[in-house]
């Protein structure tokens, strides 16, 4: 009998701004979350090998639908997936761990703010999956079983797969799935999508946002919206963000409604520096960027951009060290059905961002910054007119929630 495979996929939607409130500070769940910012700039770094211009998506939603998978993994598969991922917890704790981290990131229904994730399983009609499995997937992520055909109608469950996902990003991902990556020897399909929408805790003036020039990497310079939000006591009280300088870089911290939830954007000085931002990206660096910030009168200069970035992950995880996943002579994923002739086919990303006056979703890491404590007469002046990074993160546990970089604002989507 042939090799069979399974195909995991991770959508990702964000417009505007986003908040989200988490309390939960157990270990496991503080170990949870060092891992993932682990996975996300390391998963960083290799994509930005990889892409020259802008670059957008959420390490959160890859590192879920890929606990779904290293739930029914075995033997050296699942270790590579351990290291590679930052699950050093193994498969009795990890599970219940990601399923209180969920739960802490749920939001309470409010105007402005929306945040959903969800998870599916996508199985063959009639073959037979382990209990074990199942029942870990829908207990700690929601997943129950559903049934399509692909042994007999292909392009059928191609099309209820991309419906779902459709469904869960309010029609904003289509065609996530594209013709021929799901085959009539697909097996099982690990869908996770994330919908993140929420509006700035202080938004920016419509009528300010004006053309302005924006310096690409190359020297070029291309024309943009750009958003202003000025210290303006007169209009605003208490126009204050979290602001950090030094040397070579400059950070901002810009809370969404509820500041449960904050956009970082990290700023090299330099029109040309985000290259050497970008060496010095890790957690641990990230980690003391923010904690050294203070709170400032800032004045804010931001480009209103949209990104639509979509990715195959199979290469990326190989070269991180995950390679017997997608082999089908060493794939062991028995514990999903018993047997070893289950492996990835393919890893499918996609991720929408949409930042203008009213919020934004997004996402980031970058170099150590110290934060200014002398206030100055005159507030610093924050304007990001040329390529940044930036992310999304959730404040109670400090989850990176999305991540990327802007090299050109106009670059709609690739």
């Amino acid at each position: 009998m042939g090799r069979i495979w399974f195909v995991m996929v991770v959508v990702v939607f964000g417009v505007t701004a986003l908040t989200v409130s988490a309390q939960e500070k157990g270990s496991d769940t503080e170990t949870v979350v060092k891992g993932n910012s682990d996975f996300a700039v390391s998963l960083y770094s290799k994509l930005k090998e990889k892409e020259a211009g802008n670059l957008f998506f959420s390490p959160y939603s890859i590192s879920v639908a890929l606990a779904m998978t290293y739930a029914g993994a075995r033997g050296d598969t699942a270790a590579q997936m351990e290291k590679v991922l930052d699950f050093t917890l193994g498969q009795e704790k990890l599970h219940s761990a990601f399923s209180a981290l969920s739960d802490t990131m749920k939001i309470q229904k409010q105007e402005g703010i929306e945040l959903s994730i969800a998870n599916a399983l996508w199985g063959q009609t009639g073959y037979i999956f382990l209990d074990d499995f199942l029942d870990v997937v829908k207990k700690f992520y929601g997943a129950g079983l559903r049934q399509v055909d692909f042994a007999g109608d292909t392009e059928g469950a191609r099309q209820t797969i991309n419906k779902w996902v459709e469904e869960q990003t309010k029609e904003k991902i289509k065609e996530l799935i594209k013709k021929n990556v799901i085959t009539p020897l697909t097996r099982l399909v690990l869908t996770n999508a994330i919908y993140f929408k929420g509006d700035w805790a202080i938004k920016f003036d419509k009528n300010l946002t004006k053309d302005a020039d924006f310096t690409q990497a190359s020297g070029e310079k291309v024309k943009v919206p750009t958003m202003f939000l000025a210290h303006l006591r007169s209009k605003i009280k208490n126009l204050k963000f979290k602001y950090g300088e030094d040397d070579a870089l400059q950070i901002l911290e810009m809370p969404y409604v509820g500041e449960k939830v904050s956009m970082v954007v990290l700023l090299p000085k330099k029109a040309d520096g985000l290259a050497d931002v970008e060496k010095n990206l890790n957690s641990e660096n990230l980690n003391k960027w923010v904690a050294s910030l203070s709170i400032r009168e800032v004045n804010v200069y931001l480009p209103r951009f949209k990104v639509t970035c979509e990715f195959g992950l199979n290469e990326v995880l190989k070269e991180m060290g995950m390679p017997d996943a997608f082999d089908e002579s060493k794939a062991d994923f028995s514990g999903m059905n018993g047997k070893k002739n289950l492996f990835i086919q393919a890893v499918v990303h996609k991720a929408y961002v949409d930042v203008n006056e009213e919020g934004t979703e997004a996402a980031a890491a970058t170099a150590v910054i110290v934060g200014t404590k002398s206030v100055p007469q005159e507030p610093p002046t924050f304007r990001a007119d040329h390529p940044f990074i930036f992310l999304i993160k959730e404040n109670s546990t400090g989850s990176i929630l999305f991540i990327g970089r802007v090299m050109n604002p106009k670059e709609a989507e690739k």
